[in-house]
């Protein structure tokens, strides 16, 4: 049999390939495993901003450009203040986390940085055909998602679309410690949509409007809505804006678990790792590449119990209630940030509670919806 050119190949190097790649290098495992990082991309822009919940200090702090230890949820009825502790909702920049990555990786001796798109995988000759060139390996983690998880029947689908602007004001109008988490005060439609606010200083802050939505919409929306929110909520009339973004998750209950094969291993959006129910996908990333690791190490399959077959069931009763009845997303995101702890909250997205605790915060979301979409999904 020919040697494969490398031992592994990454493809794609963004957020799971990139904590792959970090994590594979740091262990001694895996030292003199030739492995390569293949991405079109040369991801030198801030292309997207996380933001993720954590106890305590985490092995990213010197990356996170602000956190929080308060928040609020905001309805036109009410207003709830969210004590994170011990918790602290974290922000940490892609360019920020990019850099950091590249620049440990490219002291590697084993790993390498390749400018190419993958466009097939030949599990049969094990090679992974590029625009450029083609790359032989062992085992490909192929962030790719598939192209048909949109048109499945038997999978919900609800998309995470939002735009973001940073503005910067004259006057102070934000307070720096207390972000906003959801404000359903300004709507569209009969869908589910709120305001969020990361405030960054006393006069700047990054307020996105964001949709969970089973359609997508124009940008003119986006624009429409911050305005009005920024005029009528915030109250501000002279504003500059001097950053934006804007993204599109999909949060879905598709099986992409079925794509993973002997030879090939699907990461990131591509492996079902965006968690289904919130659309968060950092640290989710960081416990499934742990996850994957050791199973590696112990000779297991790399995707072998990367979920946990009840929750995905619970996300896949949240989103099948929200794609039929989208209308409910206020009420029911009331009812969860009032009826709980936040402290619980954070624990059951991810995935960290008992039955009884999960049974509790089910019923506290209780719509006839539920029993429809649970015989649904079963």
């Amino acid at each position: 049999m020919i040697t494969p050119d490398y031992y592994y190949v990454i493809v794609g190097g963004g957020l799971a390939g990139l904590q792959l790649a970090l994590t594979i290098n740091r262990d001694l495992f895996f030292k003199g495993k030739k492995i390569a990082i293949v991405e079109p991309s040369s991801k030198s822009s801030n292309d997207k901003t996380w933001c993720f919940w954590e106890e305590g200090r985490g092995k990213w702090d010197h990356l996170v450009s602000q956190q929080w230890h308060k928040g609020k949820f905001i309805t036109s009825e009410l207003t709830k203040d969210l004590q994170l502790a011990p918790y602290s909702y974290k922000m940490l920049k892609s360019l920020d986390f990019y850099n950091y990555v590249k620049a440990e990786l490219k002291n590697s001796e084993d790993i390498i940085f390749i400018k190419d798109k993958i466009t097939n995988i030949d599990q049969v000759t094990r090679t992974a055909i590029g625009e450029k060139d083609n790359y032989t390996a062992t085992h490909f983690f192929d962030s790719r998602p598939p192209t048909d998880f949109k048109n499945d029947e038997k999978s919900s689908v609800i998309y995470q679309h939002f735009k973001g602007i940073t503005i910067q004001t004259d006057k102070d109008h934000f307070d720096p410690e207390v972000f906003t988490m959801m404000d359903y005060r300004i709507k569209h439609e009969e869908s589910t949509c709120f305001t969020y606010i990361l405030p960054l200083s006393k006069n700047k802050a990054l307020i996105e409007f964001t949709f969970f939505t089973p359609f997508l919409t124009e940008d003119v929306v986006y624009d429409r809505k911050l305005e009005e929110y920024i005029r009528t909520i915030l109250k501000i009339k002279d504003y500059k804006i001097i950053d934006s973004e804007k993204g599109i998750i999909p949060m879905t209950d598709y099986p992409f678990h079925k794509f993973n094969t002997k030879y090939v291993t699907r990461i990131g959006t591509a492996g079902g790792w965006v968690k289904a129910s919130s659309g968060y996908s950092f640290k989710n990333t960081e416990i499934k590449v742990d996850k994957l690791i050791d199973n590696i190490k112990s000779g297991l399959k790399p995707s072998t119990n990367l979920f946990s077959k009840k929750f995905q069931k619970y996300d896949a009763i949240f989103l099948d209630v929200l794609e039929k009845r989208n209308d409910l997303g206020e009420s029911l995101f009331t009812k969860f940030y009032t009826k709980n702890s936040i402290q619980d909250i954070f624990r059951f997205l991810d995935e960290e509670t008992s039955f009884s605790e999960e049974l509790k915060i089910m019923l506290s979301l209780y719509h006839p919806q539920f029993l429809k979409s649970f015989f649904n999904k079963v």
